[in-house]
């Protein structure tokens, strides 16, 4: 049995474009009868392309039908006048539509001058990002760039048969939406900290604070005198710069990780204030868990310990443990036992210290005096003096401060190490920012890591939906 469907007057170009698919299956059902094979594929890319040419005209209805002409419209206190009507051009997954619509000015300004722009009530209403992209399609964009280059976001999506846009665009809409993800963040970062749900099994709560290194591009003073042919001109230097990470992460009784909170700050970015921000997020999931134990957890570097320290007190929080990273003691801890021990007994030594140090709260103290009886603290190795190297990290951290004792963390169900920031420096900065030949500006740079921190902290779509809502607004007639 068949079935009539009416169109509407007005949309007789959607009619048509369904017709069109309606005809392109027919047309391979009836080639299925002859057996022979088919490259599906092919049919595929056309289906695709069909479905993707009534989807551009359902949104060239729906956008037009946004649009309001009207001599005088008011956009919250402010009255605009139209000043003209115009083709432009939306930008959906399915490719551009061009959409007739009137623009406006700002009543009392004047063009050519940035108050004066003109705005049109699509734009407004749909909460379009730049010139024209609509919301949807602009964190796709921006969530493809964030993950890999925009060449690769170009030729990805190409394969998927949406988003068919120039590496161009990829690279400058990902660079609004991440432009807009910075200057909203303080307020994004709230509004997703108090709707965070802690889990249920939660037991403790652990910050930790690392650098990493990035290239970063920097300018380079022209020499002077008359330039060489072909010299560039503005030359600049890569040179490698250190960026803070950071993680606030919930375990279970275990020590288990159960969901981690990424955050990262370029290398002019202030630590103090990501410190800050962590602080402040730790409270938040406190006062809903008042249980949790909290872990102050990194390496052995006296800057990062310092600006944890002067900002996670006991007066704000009450009890907070210290923990280096045992991983970071271990690996001090192999060099020397290299220059105390045979060649044939330096795994045995190695396992009875590791043994110990996860056992018995006791161990950082016989491991230094074992160092010291050893009478080689200056014997070197290389460039390196191992032993003097792991007796200075012992009383730094556990005889000078109390952030050795890794028994006793294991008995409260604290984790030891700090794999969870050592992989977000990987996850957040190296994969993304550390190709081959990279070099980065500060801004531009803090765009990717501020995407990158979202959508690792599996926080993408509720971030982006708070940080593009801003940009919609209501159209009244004036």
């Amino acid at each position: 049995m068949g079935m009539k469907i009416d169109v509407p007057e007005g949309m007789e170009a959607l009619g048509r474009t369904f017709l069109e698919m309606m005809a392109r299956v027919q047309a391979e059902q009836k080639l299925a009868a002859t057996g022979r094979a088919v490259d599906y594929a092919k049919v595929e890319q056309e289906i695709a392309e069909k479905a993707g040419a009534i989807e551009r005209e359902g949104h060239k209805e729906i956008l037009q039908s946004l649009d309001i002409d009207r001599p005088a419209i008011m956009i919250g206190e402010n009255k605009y006048n139209r000043v003209g009507r115009y083709e432009a051009t939306y930008y959906t997954l399915a490719g551009p539509v061009e959409v007739e619509r009137s623009v406006y000015r700002e009543s009392g300004q004047r063009g050519g001058e940035p108050e004066g722009r003109v705005i049109d009530t699509v734009s407004v209403r749909v909460g379009a990002v730049g010139k024209g992209w609509l919301p949807q399609t602009a964190r796709a964009m921006a969530h493809a760039v964030q993950k890999g280059t925009s060449r690769e976001a170009e030729s990805g999506q190409a394969e998927n048969f949406r988003l068919p846009y120039s590496r161009a665009s990829f690279e400058s809409v990902a660079h609004e939406v991440g432009a807009l993800a910075v200057a909203s963040r303080d307020n994004v970062q709230d509004a997703l900290i108090e709707a965070y749900e802690v889990p249920a099994e939660a037991r403790s709560v652990s910050v930790s604070l690392d650098r990493v290194n990035i290239p970063m591009e920097e300018p380079l003073p022209r020499p002077v005198g008359r330039p060489k042919k072909n010299a560039p001109k503005r030359p600049v230097a890569r040179n490698f710069r250190q960026a803070y990470c950071a993680t606030v992460t919930l375990h279970d009784s275990k020590g288990e990780a159960l969901h981690t909170i990424r955050y990262g700050r370029m290398p002019q970015g202030d630590p103090a204030e990501l410190c800050d921000r962590m602080v402040a997020d730790v409270l938040e999931i406190a006062c809903k868990s008042p249980d949790l134990k909290i872990e102050l957890l990194c390496d052995g570097a006296p800057e990062l310990w310092n600006l944890l320290e002067e900002r996670f007190t006991t007066e704000i929080f009450g009890e907070v443990h210290r923990l280096v990273d045992y991983h970071h003691l271990t690996e001090k801890l192999g060099a020397a036992a290299k220059v105390i021990s045979p060649p044939s007994e330096v795994g045995a030594t190695l396992s009875t210290w590791k043994f110990d140090l996860l056992n018995d709260e006791k161990a950082t103290q016989k491991i230094l005096a074992e160092l010291v009886a050893s009478g080689k603290e200056d014997e070197p190795r290389g460039e390196a003096r191992p032993v003097h190297a792991a007796i200075t990290y012992l009383e730094t951290h556990s005889v000078n401060t109390d952030r050795m004792n890794y028994a006793r963390a294991r008995a409260l169900g604290l984790p030891v190490g700090s794999g969870n920031v050592e992989a977000t420096c990987k996850s957040l900065f190296e994969i993304r920012l550390k190709r081959c030949g990279s070099r980065w500006k500060e801004h531009t740079g803090w765009h990717i890591v501020q995407l990158r921190a979202y959508a690792i902290s599996d926080w993408w779509a509720s971030a982006i939906e708070l940080t593009l809502q801003p940009l919609r607004k209501a159209v009244r007639y004036a």
